[in-house]
């Protein structure tokens, strides 16, 4: 299968060239950093990494995963998404391409809360926050998500069926309601979720990131969640 691995970078001149190493050799057909308006060294560092630097000014995760997207080189089957801050472990990309291969799934989510965590790596208002969002889909759908971990790997032609719109924080939980209500095969793999490589996070890390994240994705369980599946 031809796979892509599409990395939204911010500021993150300092992990994101450690996070090009790790990727492994063979198992991707394009690897994307899409630059979310850094200014700082990041699109420089990842070119000298090997990866294709893409530039996306409109702020948002969600809106550097568009522009990522809508590079996919033709005939590209699969999709992954990793962030740049180092927190996943490229390496481990092949346990989410493979049920996609082998025809068992559509979406495979990176797991943090069933897999390995750092001491530290996620900040108690972020497993909260994971546990409260998931357990709203589970009573609206009844699917028992465990995280909104952003690594994960989807099918393409499923991923242009659920017609992304969320340029911010909704962006990983807008797919993976969409996905339910699309009747897409979704399923869990464990992932290690280690502390980030250089600084804070530009979310997690700081008060109003954490608040505006809630927020949305609350907002946009509400703007969803009540739409038949």
């Amino acid at each position: 299968m031809k796979v892509a691995l599409i990395i939204p970078a911010l500021n993150e001149e300092g992990s994101i060239g450690r996070v090009l190493d790790e990727v492994p050799a063979g198992v991707f057909d394009q690897v994307l950093v899409v630059d979310n308006g850094s200014t700082d060294a990041t699109a420089a560092v990842a070119a000298a990494h090997g990866a294709l630097v893409l530039r996306e000014p409109r702020r948002g995760y969600g809106s550097a995963c568009l522009r990522g997207i809508a590079h996919l080189g033709s005939g590209t089957e699969v999709a992954v998404f990793l962030d740049a801050d180092g927190s996943g472990l490229p390496g481990e990309a092949p346990r989410l391409i493979e049920p996609i291969a082998d025809g068992r799934a559509d979406l495979v989510l990176g797991s943090r809360e069933t897999g390995r965590r750092e001491a530290g790596a996620l900040h108690l208002h972020q497993r909260w926050g994971n546990l409260l969002a998931v357990w709203l889909i589970g009573a609206l759908y009844g699917f028992r998500y465990t995280d909104l971990g952003p690594f994960r790997a989807i099918r393409v032609s499923s991923l242009q069926q659920l017609e992304m719109a969320d340029r911010t924080y909704g962006w990983t939980i807008e797919m993976q309601i969409k996905a339910l209500q699309r009747g897409l095969q979704v399923i869990e793999a464990p992932v290690t979720c280690r502390r980030r490589l250089e600084g804070i996070s530009k979310v997690s890390g700081t008060l109003a990131g954490s608040i505006a994240a809630g927020f949305k994705i609350l907002w946009t369980i509400a703007r969803l969640g009540f739409r038949p599946a």
